[in-house]
């Protein structure tokens, strides 16, 4: 079991910037891929970005493409979040999860960490 803990969060106004950070324990280097997922206020969870956990693929909702960035540090199982120019609607409760193995889906998550931008 993969245990997963989000850093980085909190309020900024529109057009700044945060970096998410997320640090596994236990078994990352048998990991398939991680990813962030986000959910805005009275709406449902939504897919935001994710990166092979071994290998360059990554992939990124068209709302964030430009603007955010995945990334990754294997000797401190971490991947991080680069969120740039934050709108508004970027407002959510962010969390970082885990795909075990491929076709096994979004199984491990975080508790997740409140990101709100506003004036």
């Amino acid at each position: 079991q993969v245990q997963l803990v989000e850093s980085g969060g909190g309020l900024v106004e529109p057009g700044g910037s945060l970096r998410l950070s997320c640090v596994a324990s236990g078994r990352a280097s048998r990991l398939y891929a991680m990813g962030w997922w986000r959910q805005p206020p009275g709406k449902e969870r939504e897919f935001v970005a994710a990166h092979r956990w071994l290998g360059s693929e990554t992939s990124y909702a068209d709302s964030v493409k430009g603007r955010f960035t995945i990334s990754r540090d294997y000797p401190k199982n971490a991947t991080f979040l680069q969120m740039n120019r934050l709108k508004v609607e970027d407002t959510a409760v962010y969390f970082c999860a885990t795909v075990p193995s491929q076709g096994s889906g979004y199984t491990n998550w975080g508790q997740g960490i409140q990101v709100t931008v506003s004036s």
